[in-house]
């Protein structure tokens, strides 16, 4: 709809252009021009009669050429009235030399000389008025332009008044005036008729004496300038405004230029002419300009008909787009308007794009001896054209050794930028490193120019592009001329390299010189173009010499001028440069990057054949390149020519390079935002280029200097030999692997001759690297650090001044080129980028041109022209050290503006292994758990710093001086110690709160007090009491053991996964009993089945495997409690359980470390080896058994066996021991010989406590008690059953058996619990009645086996068995009910706690319950599993200690040996450190005196402070008498005189008065601002649910935005100023005694004209779908939406003006609620709550359906429509899209549909993998599942900085 109305509108306003026609009067007489002494100039009625000049040679010449047409008479006629009346004039008109070419047409029409100035933002008064000048040592004014043009009756002609900045012009109003003006000097301008009339009645020697100058009655003003309402400018000041006459100078008519173009072009077709001139002119009209197009150029059309009479078979459609590229500076709907009037006049139509198809090639050229040359070209139609040229006279500087390679596309682009050379200047169009210079400089050799490479940059002023002041030995002061000047002067050719980034103000000057060829210079030359100075020497009769004198030069007829440019960035303030000023400069070529077989050919033309890695490079850059999405184009810049091309040279050389990493290092992808990133790794997947599979950093790889030869990993290079040892850096370096590495890979750029740029964030090791390097190689360095008020004088050179003299003193940079060391630029990011971009030419061709004249050229340059010339050392090398682009640096992006000058590696902070051993050696006493807890927190920091969470980057850096600070003092605490990094922070208490949970989190106590210890309270356990005895029957019966054969089956290996381990240290803040815990991925309807330990064999339970089982899906994961990963092994579907009962798992580990699994219901067994993957199925049945059992639980007889698995042997003797609860058979598998052996018992078994290997405790289902027994040792199982005689036993008092220990108490143990001295075999029993029962004599002595118990209140089984341990300890897990009373706070049950760990030690005869947390999170079907308690599974660790996980799977790491408890709290205690240290000063000293026998010494009565002496007691360093630090006393005494440490506690410590009264306080205001917005309590606290949970996520956001607005608040240098800073560009005129010569610092205006800064605009598309609230209950989706919105809502808040944003609903209603508008934010807590009030209503409310798709498009369309700096649109939804048939694809579709437009999803709710697989289907990094909230500052920010990198492109 928007377009068909858009074109509707293009094409009337066609219409209209073609309907107008021009009236044009042809009865104004032509002029005469006498040439007699008394020359009269007549124009129609009007004459008069001029008088001939002082200095004719400073009259125009060759502006009158031919017959001017009516309309140039009517202005010169006008101009002549207003001369006569003695008025000043204005032109204002378009773009273009035509005022400038009447305003001198005018001057050469009368005889008139001229004074012409240039304005710009740079003019100031003195360059109007008088400047001084230093001559002879004395300062002496000059006049200027304006002063020499009324003294001598000159025109002053002043272009670009609206330029000029405000104040400066004002200058000149008295002079406009009245003819007067007050010089600095002190004389003083009078009108001609005042100072004739003083000179009637004075002597010319008294006016003299009085000081008084009389203005020429002859002096005139011509200004010349653009309409500010229109062109970009300052509008004029109304006094100045009011002082001249105005007159319109539109364009030159149709008519009147068709016939000037005829006659510059006679041999093209006339109707070619009109047809291009129509098309031309339809395009300045009203109607066109009212579309926003630029002016069209219309004055260039001479040149391109020049071109057109010499090239006929030129298509007009090419001729018109070199004047006017359209598709660089328009958007498509400008393209359009101009493409429809295209196709109206015939420009433009579908045999034009045939027709363009034609090639052209030069065959070649010769220069001729008249600075020209002959060129030939060829086009595909194999017919020729001979034409001639401007050319260079240097032919010996055509580069034999040049390395062009040419393609078809850069021989066509050179023919054509050859035939615009024909004609005049031209522009070169091209993204970075697309090979502009490199063509140029190939054009330049052809035609045998010497080049003149001028670097553009922002700040670059009017001075530094065509002359700059300097002193002579003598301290005189001098102008020299620019580079450019020069060129023209000699014929060069000038490379004006980065026209796009000079401030158009500062290039105004040289429009004249563009146009006409023609300059005046600021002392006074004037240069002027070869025939016009020729026309002076004839007229004039006047040799060179004597128009030196004069001041005229003449332009060289060669010289021309080539300007490179990067395409403009549309819809930007900065980025549009190429405006209609600009238009009418040059004409204009489009240099594309080259194409893939392109690029292919110049690679292999210079380095062979391409490998297969070297060709997936080259096709994803043009994947990338020729790609829709502004992130891949953003990305695609990083992969230019030059870079694909050093690509190609290093895989050349060193062929273990791969792709991957090729890619990584030139897009710098380290450093990338998220969704860039990501979109870059789905573009290298998608061409098949992966990750490198060879490990990175060879830990073997080191460092040797072996005499003069240095050995970095693989590579060796010679030493450099020099005499500049005290450059050689000499530092402290310790070789980590990582680092190593990075030194070989720069080593190896090295000896490729590549300059470096290093990448990073701060403290990273950037300096030490390079420092290592050069120290190696021993290359002396030259260090230069940059800073923001870098400019580019300071950078090469640093003015001074010596005895009012000014000198040059070499930069670094100068002295690193003279002498071939090596340049380090050290924050090169912090300079402004149109700094350092002066480094470009220097980079890329080995020039630059110095402030002082001097000028840098390669080692093999051939120009020896000069003494000026400094010839780069070949061994010269430039390192470029920059911090990371982007958040949260906020530095200037110098890799995004010269990154890929250069090879650019990343320096990120050491892998954890690296930094490990770093700090090991910078802290070699420093614990190694205390290294691990520091890098690994830091880590977590610097993950968080790059995400935009923390504003702080911490590095590698603050690390090293914690642990030197550790070595040093080691018994300094470590939370004390880290102090010193982190106070920085504790006044920002939102990131001081974040730190702390973070090095909490790792087990670094930051603000812990060593008072913060909460064990579990010990209780004694109740009194011993006997049992009775019990003896065995020596009656054995002997059993029947059936063995058979069982085998494993093939392995499988089925998917394998692998997760982060977010370990969470428990006792940071508190110690308590729990050391750590982590939770493992439960999928959404996943529940915790088993749990299991393979003990390591460090002892310590740090190399202790946990194993993990969760079902629903089933899976086994496992870690360590010290790694970053979790291991998963999917079994789903190897396990079939029996049907209709509940699952029931048993995990073990065998001495191999197999994880077995067992299903009690089916009796199957799995093996899972965790190493490699394989799972195998231990089949224990035969084919036809395992049939028959199937068959018989179907028919629901014998099949409800249910086998339990007894796990104590497997790890001792690598059996299994299974049997049938409830069922008379046992069965023991032998996994050393695969053998099973069944055996049948006489009743039915209840339990099983394996006593020992070959003695068996089994009871049965009536609390009988028997032992298996082997009767040999030989024999794989028991084969022996005896009865426990009961007789003399209470069983009664014990209870049932639930397990034992399988290995005797010690001896102590064992007497401290009876309280008798006494050795026996025992065993410990765990039963249901008893806290523990000692079976004293068991199981050895078949005798009477005394019992012994602690009785408990009621029955107790824990939710998993008993773990019995041999050191005397007895752990179940249970529930808060089965916890006595005495135990719990005030006796009641404590919410969040889902059980307790009973401990119970008999050695120490004490009881301890430890709390467990409630899981944060279950499942469903967990919850429906288990309705009353949930389960908790425990596990011992190699070490006693015990480890736990809850249902909602988190493992929890327990310490439960007292033992390891105390030697853990003293560990902790000194890594937490004291506050309450007591301290003193005491200081050594020599006081130079005996002593003399100790004494008392006197009592001071006002106990003042005594040092040294020996009168006083108490005195400190003093002798004889008693006190401290001093000699010879009797005794110590202390006085008090010491510095005593406060506590924290007491720092803080506050009267109770005063916190109540505070607290009072805050109520009250509290109340006060409730009322204030009408908001109840009730609303308050409903409020507070959604705001207080994303609290902290809010404070993460307002962090991420502040930093987002930080840069654009950056204030600029103002420039001219009477006080400040010292300008070092401005030292001679401070010499001379300017006043405005500083420069200050201050919040910089906008530029006139500049459009006005523009919000960023947010839409967040919020899903209030009826699925929304139905499913609310199942995953939180809606109230998580509402918690986003109040987080948007409150961290947007007082960021109004950067940011707007709308919160739009849709739902089955419509597709656009309106909940909030961007123009009417809320503003307080109420309106807030209102909005997620409405959303929950209408959610809950709402038809059903799903408006998604039309609620996304509806969105992006209508900001498509907005204004603004950036759009981005946000969708909530939660991915319940396949409910209502639309498929991903569509969505993708709609998201993608505006490349201005940033569009993403983010789901917040699933069901199943729903979000997963919808997000797989969408384009990368456009789509985000977040389920939780905390998540949404991340995905955020990511979405800001994806969409900064994509509006760069």
């Amino acid at each position: 709809m928007f377009r068909s109305r858009y074109c509707h509108r293009g094409l009337s306003a066609v219409n209209r252009v073609l309907d107008r026609t021009r009236n044009i009067d042809h009865n104004l007489a032509s002029f005469i021009r006498c040439k007699s002494g008394n020359t009269v100039v007549t124009i129609g009625q009007v004459s008069k009669q001029v008088k001939p000049g002082l200095n004719p040679e400073y009259v125009p010449r060759k502006y009158l050429i031919g017959e001017s047409s009516q309309e140039e008479l009517r202005h010169l006629k006008w101009m002549l009235q207003k001369d006569l009346l003695g008025q000043d004039i204005f032109l204002v008109g378009g773009p273009g030399p035509r005022r400038r070419t009447l305003a001198l047409a005018y001057l050469e029409l009368t005889g008139r000389e001229a004074e012409f100035i240039s304005l710009s933002r740079d003019t100031t008064e003195a360059d109007l008025k008088q400047r001084r000048e230093i001559e002879r040592g004395t300062a002496n004014y000059k006049d200027q332009g304006a002063v020499r043009a009324a003294v001598n009756g000159r025109v002053l002609i002043l272009e670009g008044v609206e330029k000029a900045e405000r104040n400066v012009l004002p200058v000149l109003n008295n002079l406009l005036e009245n003819r007067e003006m007050h010089l600095e000097d002190g004389r003083f301008l009078v009108p001609a008729s005042r100072y004739d009339k003083l000179l009637q009645n004075h002597t010319k020697e008294e006016l003299d004496s009085w000081r008084l100058v009389r203005v020429s009655e002859d002096f005139r003003v011509v200004a010349l300038g653009l309409p500010s309402s229109r062109y970009p400018g300052h509008p004029l000041d109304p006094p100045l405004r009011s002082r001249f006459q105005a007159r319109h100078i539109p364009q030159t008519s149709f008519k009147d230029q068709l016939e000037s173009l005829k006659a510059i072009a006679p041999d093209v077709d006339s109707a070619i002419l009109s047809q291009l001139l129509s098309c031309c002119h339809a395009l300045v009209t009203d109607d066109a300009v009212n579309l926003g197009l630029p002016d069209f150029p219309l004055d260039n059309l001479s040149a391109v008909a020049k071109i057109l009479n010499s090239f006929r078979v030129l298509e007009p459609y090419d001729a018109f787009y070199s004047l006017y590229p359209y598709k660089l500076f328009l958007g498509k709907e400008g393209r359009d308007a101009v493409e429809d009037i295209l196709k109206t006049f015939g420009l433009l139509d579908s045999s034009t794009a045939k027709k363009r198809s034609t090639n052209l090639r030069i065959l070649n050229s010769e220069i001729t001896s008249h600075n020209s040359a002959q060129v030939r070209l060829e086009n595909n139609h194999s017919s020729e054209l001979t034409f001639e040229v401007p050319a260079g006279s240097a032919k010996n500087l055509v580069d034999t050794r040049s390395e062009f390679v040419e393609t078809n596309y850069q021989s066509n682009l050179l023919a054509r930028m050859m035939r615009s050379h024909l004609a005049t200047d031209f522009c070169l169009i091209g993204p970075k490193g697309c090979g502009k210079s490199t063509t140029v400089k190939r054009l330049a050799q052809i035609l045998g120019y010497q080049i003149e490479p001028i670097v553009l940059y922002q700040d670059m002023t009017s001075r530094d592009l065509i002359q700059q002041r300097t002193t002579l030995p003598n301290g005189d002061t001098i102008w020299i001329d620019s580079p450019l000047v020069q060129a023209a002067l000699d014929g060069k050719l000038a490379i004006l390299d980065g026209i796009h980034r000079i401030h158009p103000s500062t290039l105004a000057v040289v429009y004249r010189l563009v146009h006409d060829r023609e300059l005046q210079l600021h002392d006074g030359k004037r240069l002027i173009r070869a025939d016009r100075y020729e026309a002076v020497k004839k007229d004039e009769q006047k040799s060179d010499e004597d128009l030196a004198k004069s001041g005229i030069f003449k332009i060289h007829p060669s010289f021309r001028i080539i300007a490179l440019a990067e395409p403009p960035v549309l819809n930007t303030a900065s980025g549009q440069w190429l405006n209609s000023e600009l238009l009418s400069l040059f004409l204009f070529h489009e240099m594309r990057p080259l194409g893939e077989s392109e690029e292919i050919h110049i690679i292999e033309a210079k380095y062979g054949t391409s490998s297969k890695p070297l060709l997936d490079v080259v096709k994803l850059t043009h994947n990338l390149r020729s790609s829709s999405d502004p992130t891949l184009q953003s990305l695609a810049s990083s992969l230019s020519t030059r870079q694909l091309l050093r690509i190609a040279n290093r895989m050349q050389k060193f062929r273990d390079d791969n792709a991957y990493d090729a890619v990584q290092r030139a897009c710098l992808a380290r450093f990338l935002p998220a969704i860039p990133k990501q979109a870059l790794e789905d573009s290298l997947a998608a061409v098949g280029i992966q990750t490198s599979k060879k490990e990175t950093h060879s830990l073997t790889a080191k460092c040797e200097v072996i005499g003069d030869v240095v050995k970095i990993g693989e590579t060796t290079v010679q030493r450099y030999k020099t005499e500049a040892l005290t450059k050689v850096p000499d530092v402290l370096f310790y070789d980590v692997p990582q680092h190593v590495a990075l030194l070989e890979h720069l080593l190896q750029d090295f000896t490729l001759g590549e300059n470096i740029l290093l990448v990073g964030n701060q403290g990273v090791g950037k300096n030490k690297i390079i420092d290592r390097l050069l120290q190696l190689m021993n290359r002396p360095r030259e260090y230069i650090q940059l800073h923001r008020d870098t400019t580019v004088q300071t950078l090469t050179l640093q003015p001074m001044v010596k005895d009012g003299v000014v000198v040059y003193e070499d930069s670094p940079l100068v002295q690193a080129v003279k002498l071939g060391h090596v340049l380090v630029v050290d924050e090169a990011d912090k300079a402004p980028t149109h700094v350092t971009c002066i480094l470009k030419t220097l980079v890329e061709s080995g020039e630059m041109i110095l402030s002082d004249g001097r000028r840098i050229v390669p080692p093999l340059s051939m120009d020896n022209t000069s003494e000026k010339i400094i010839r780069m050392h070949p061994d010269f090398r430039m390192i470029v050290l920059a911090n990371r682009p982007g958040f949260p640096f906020l530095g200037n992006d110098f890799f995004g503006a010269l990154g890929d000058l250069f090879s650019t590696l990343s320096v990120d902070n050491p892998s954890i292994e690296s930094e490990i051993q770093l700090l090991k050696k910078y802290g070699p006493d420093v614990e190694d758990k205390v290294i691990q807890k520091l890098v690994k927190a830091f880590g977590e920091l610097r993950s968080m710093a790059d995400q935009g969470l923390v504003s702080y980057p911490y590095s590698t850096r603050e690390v090293v001086n914690i642990v030197k600070h550790l070595q040093k003092f080691p018994n300094e605490s470590l939370g004390t110690v880290v102090r010193n990094v982190f106070d920085f922070d504790r006044y920002t208490q939102e990131v001081f709160e974040t730190l702390v949970s973070v090095l909490h989190k790792h087990g670094i106590p930051l603000g812990t007090s060593a008072k913060n210890v909460a064990l579990a309270k010990e209780i004694s356990l109740p009194g011993i009491k006997f049992a009775g005895s019990w003896s065995i029957v020596n009656r054995p019966k002997t059993l029947a053991v059936q063995e058979r054969f069982v085998k494993y089956k093939a392995p499988s290996f089925p998917v394998r996964r692998n997760h982060v381990l977010d370990r969470i240290e428990a006792r940071s803040a508190w110690f308590t009993e729990l050391q750590s815990y982590w939770t493992v991925p439960l999928s959404e309807t996943g529940t915790v089945a088993a749990l299991a330990i393979s003990p390591g064999i460090k002892g310590d339970s740090s190399d202790d495997v946990i194993h993990v089982l969760t079902a629903n899906p089933l899976s086994i994961f496992s870690m360590t409690s010290q790694s970053e990963n979790i291991n998963e092994i999917s079994i789903q579907g190897m396990i079939s359980p029996a049907r209709g009962n509940r699952p029931q798992f048993t995990m073990t580990s065998d001495n191999s470390g197999n994880i077995l699994v067992h299903e009690e219901t089916s009796n199957s067994v799995l093996s899972v080896n965790p190493e490699n993957g394989a799972v195998r199925t231990l089949q224990l049945s035969s084919f036809l058994e395992s049939a028959g059992e199937t068959f018989s639980r179907a028919l629901g007889s014998g099949g409800n066996l249910s086998w339990k698995l007894k796990t104590d042997l497997v790890r001792s003797d690598d059996k299994l021991v299974f049997f049938a609860a409830n069922g008379n058979k046992l069965e023991v598998v032998d996994l050393k010989t695969m053998s099973a052996y069944l055996i049948t018992v006489p009743f039915n078994i209840d339990s099983i406590v394996l006593s020992s290997p070959g003695k068996w405790l089994v009871q049965d289902t009536s609390s009988g008690k028997y032992v298996l027994e082997k009767t040999s040792e030989s024999l794989p199982c028991p084969n022996v059953l005896k009865d426990v005689d009961l007789t003399g036993f209470d069983g009664q008092k014990t209870g049932w058996l639930l397990g034992g220990s399988s290995e005797q108490i010690a001896d102590s143990i064992l007497s401290e619990a009876l309280q008798q001295k006494i050795e026996s075999p025992n065993r410990l029993l765990a039963t249901d009645t008893t806290y523990a029962t000692i079976a004293v004599g068991f199981p050895e002595l078949d005798s009477s086996n005394e019992l012994y118990y602690w009785p408990r209140n009621g029955r107790v089984r824990g939710f998993s068995p008993p773990i019995v341990s041999s050191s005397g300890q007895i752990i179940k897990t249970v529930s808060s009910e089965q916890v006595p009373p005495d135990v719990l706070p005030e006796g009641k049950k404590q919410p969040g706690i889902t059980g307790y760990l009973e401990i119970v030690d008999v050695g120490l005869r004490k009881l301890r319950y430890i709390p467990i947390p409630e899981p944060a999170k279950v499942s469903a079907v967990t919850q429906w599993l288990y309705t009353t308690n949930l389960p908790v599974y425990a596990a011992p660790t190699s070490n006693q200690d015990l480890v736990t996980i809850d249902a909602g799977g988190c493992i929890r790491l327990w310490e439960t040996s007292l033992l390891n408890i105390e030697k853990s709290l003293g560990a902790w205690r000194k890594m937490v450190g004291s506050d309450g240290e007591y301290l003193q000063i005491t200081k050594q000293r020599d006081s130079g005196l005996d002593v003399s026998g100790p004494k008392h010494g006197k009592l001071d009565d006002k106990n003042e402070p005594h040092v040294g002496g020996n009168t006083w007691a108490g005195g400190t360093g003093g002798r004889d008498t008693a006190g401290l630090g001093g000699k010879g006393g009797p005794y110590r005494l202390d006085a008090g005189h010491t510095v005593h440490q406060l506590s924290d506690e007491e720092k803080n410590a506050v009267p109770e008065h005063v916190k109540k009264a505070a607290r009072e306080m805050g109520l009250k205001a509290f109340k006060q601002r409730l009322k204030d917005i009408r908001m109840s309590e009730y609303d308050h606290n409903l409020y507070s649910q959604f705001s207080n949970a994303v609290h902290k996520e809010v404070k993460a956001l307002r962090v991420i935005l502040g930093s987002l607005q930080a840069k654009s608040n950056e204030r600029q240098w103002c420039r001219h100023q009477t006080s400040g800073e010292l300008d070092d560009t401005k030292l001679i005129e401070g010499l001379t005694g300017e006043r405005t010569i500083y420069r200050r610092r201050a919040e910089k205006e906008p530029e006139i004209g500049a459009p006005q800064l523009k919000p960023k605009r947010l839409k967040l598309i919020v899903d209030v779908s009826g699925s929304m609230y139905r499913f609310n209950s199942y995953d939180g989706r809606l109230d998580r939406e509402m918690e986003a919105c109040i987080m948007v809502m409150e961290a947007f808040d007082g960021y109004e003006g950067k940011f707007q944003y709308d919160i739009i609903g849709h739902s089955g209603d419509d597709y656009h609620i309106t909940f909030v508008h961007h123009t009417q934010p809320p503003t307080d807590n109420k309106q807030r709550l209102e909005v997620i009030k409405t959303m929950h209503a209408h959610s809950q409310f709402c038809a059903s359906g799903d408006h998604t798709l039309e609620a996304t498009q509806h969105a992006i369309s209508s900001l498509a429509k907005e204004d603004s700096d950036e759009s981005i649109v946000v969708v909530f939804s939660d991915a319940n899209l396949e409910r209502y048939g639309i498929r991903p694809e569509r969505f993708s579709k709609v998201l993608t549909s505006n490349t201005d437009i940033n569009a993403y999803a983010i789901f917040i709710g699933s069901l199943g993998d729903q979000a997963t697989r919808l997000t797989q289907k969408l384009p990368s990094g456009k789509a985000f599942i977040c389920m939780d909230l905390k998540n949404i500052p991340k995905i955020l920010q990511q979405i800001f900085a994806a969409s900064v990198l994509s509006t760069v492109r």
